[in-house]
C-alpha cells in the first residue's frame, strides 16, 4: 500500500492551530492518520497510571470485541499484558508486543485463555508518556487475515512516531486529573490507590511478598531463569517458590493459578 501524501495532509491541517479536541476526535485523528500510511484492523488506546485501572480513550470495536478488548481487560488482564508492563517502565517509541513478550508469553496460561481469543496476528504499539506517571498507548492491531507489519511497515511507523507523540501531549494533557476524579468516583483516595488489586490476591490467598513475585511473574509469562535473573536469585529457588505456592495454594498447574488469580481480583 503507498502513502497518500494528500489524505496525509489534508488530516494534519486542522491539528496545526491546536484547538483542543476530545477523545473520540483525538483517536480518530490517529487512526486517520495511520491508515493514511498502511492498512490494519483494530485501533485501541489506553492510558496507564501505575497499577491503577487503565483509561480507556479510544478503540474501534465492535460492542462484542470491545467487551473482550475493553471491558474484560480493564478488569483485572491487563495487570499480565506486556504493554502494561512496558507503560509502567516506561519505554517510549513504537514496540511490537513480541519484542517485550517475556520468553514464554506466548506459551502462557495467559495468553493461551485470553490473548489468544483475540485472533490477532501482531499488535504494535506507540508509548507516548505525557507525565512522570502517565504513559499513552495508541495499539494498531492484525487480526490473522491481515498478517504481521513488515520490516518497511514498521520502519515507517518509527519514523511517524514523533508526530503521534506530539498529537498525544497536545491533547491529552490533562490525563492525571482523570485519573484521580475517577479514583475520586470509585470513593477512593490516591493514598490508597496504591495497593492495586493484585495485590490484595496476593494478601487474600496468604503469600509472602517474595511468593507473590514469583508467581506474577510466572502469570506474566516469565521462565523460571527469567525470573531468577530479575530477581537476582537461583533458578533453583525460583521452582521451590513456585511449588510451594503450588502445595500452598491447593493447585497443580498454571491453568488453576490464572483461573484463582482472576477469580480473587475483585475481593
Amino acid at each position: 500500500m503507498g502513502i497518500d501524501l494528500e489524505k496525509l495532509f489534508e488530516i494534519l491541517a486542522p491539528l496545526i492551530n491546536g484547538t483542543p479536541m476530545n477523545d473520540e476526535a483525538v483517536g480518530s485523528t490517529f487512526r486517520r492518520l495511520m491508515s493514511a500510511l498502511m492498512t490494519f484492523d483494530y485501533v485501541v488506546v489506553f492510558a496507564y497510571r501505575g497499577k491503577e485501572r487503565p483509561l480507556d480513550l479510544y478503540s474501534t470495536f465492535d460492542a462484542k470485541d470491545h467487551v473482550l478488548f475493553v471491558s474484560l481487560y480493564q478488569a483485572g488482564p491487563y495487570l499480565l499484558d506486556p504493554f502494561y508492563h512496558a507503560a509502567c517502565a516506561p519505554k517510549p517509541g513504537v514496540w511490537r508486543m513480541r519484542e517485550l513478550a517475556p520468553d514464554r508469553f506466548f506459551s502462557s496460561e495467559y495468553y493461551r485463555t485470553y490473548y489468544v481469543r483475540t485472533g490477532l496476528a501482531e499488535e504494535v504499539g506507540f508509548f507516548v508518556t505525557v507525565s512522570e506517571q502517565v504513559t499513552v498507548v495508541l495499539s494498531l492491531m492484525r487480526r490473522e487475515a491481515t498478517g504481521v507489519f513488515g520490516p518497511a511497515e514498521f520502519a515507517l511507523l518509527k519514523k511517524a512516531e514523533p508526530m503521534v507523540a506530539a498529537l498525544v501531549r497536545h491533547h491529552w494533557a490533562d490525563l492525571d486529573r482523570r485519573f484521580d476524579a475517577a479514583l475520586a468516583n470509585m470513593g477512593r483516595s490516591r493514598r490508597k490507590a496504591v495497593h492495586p488489586p493484585a495485590d490484595g490476591v496476593w494478601q487474600h490467598l496468604n503469600l509472602t511478598e517474595r511468593e507473590a513475585a514469583i508467581i506474577e511473574l510466572v502469570l506474566q509469562g516469565h521462565s523460571s531463569e527469567s525470573i531468577g535473573l530479575k530477581l537476582g536469585i537461583s533458578t533453583g529457588t525460583v521452582k521451590v517458590h513456585r511449588r510451594n505456592v503450588y502445595r500452598k495454594l491447593g493447585i497443580s498447574s498454571q491453568t488453576q493459578l490464572l483461573s484463582l488469580y482472576i477469580k480473587n481480583l475483585g475481593q
